[in-house]
């Protein structure tokens, strides 16, 4: 799938549908006009992108996602590291734990990720 660039904003509404879904647009008009302040307009304009951009679907006024939240960002987290580490893990990783430790928690949990990923 091609890549999917999101502003701010958009990643905002984006969550927003997401925490929602199923959702009517009238139901987001009425949130994004408490959470941004938008006009009607705005709020229909902005969805249209995101429909465009291939992450939801307006079904006779009732928007779903086509990729969850999840699968998004999972998405945009693989091709940050292809991007930005020439898709190598360990240099992402050795980037991320420079300068910091993790607790024997997350040390655990990062062993049984990396466990069920081989087996």
């Amino acid at each position: 799938m091609a890549e999917i660039q999101l502003g701010v904003i958009e990643a905002r509404y984006a969550d927003m549908i997401w925490a929602h879904e199923p959702v009517t647009s009238s139901e987001l008009v009425k949130m994004t006009a408490v959470e941004f302040n938008w006009k009607r307009t705005t709020a229909h304009n902005v969805l249209r992108r995101l429909i465009d951009k291939g992450l939801f679907r307006n079904d006779n006024g009732v928007v779903t996602a086509v990729i969850s939240r999840d699968e998004f960002y999972s998405m945009q987290s693989r091709q940050y590291v292809e991007d930005t580490f020439a898709g190598s893990l360990p240099a992402f990783i050795a980037a991320f734990m420079q300068g910091s430790g993790i607790t024997e928690e997350e040390a655990e949990a990062i062993r049984r990720m990396i466990d069920r990923a081989e087996g």
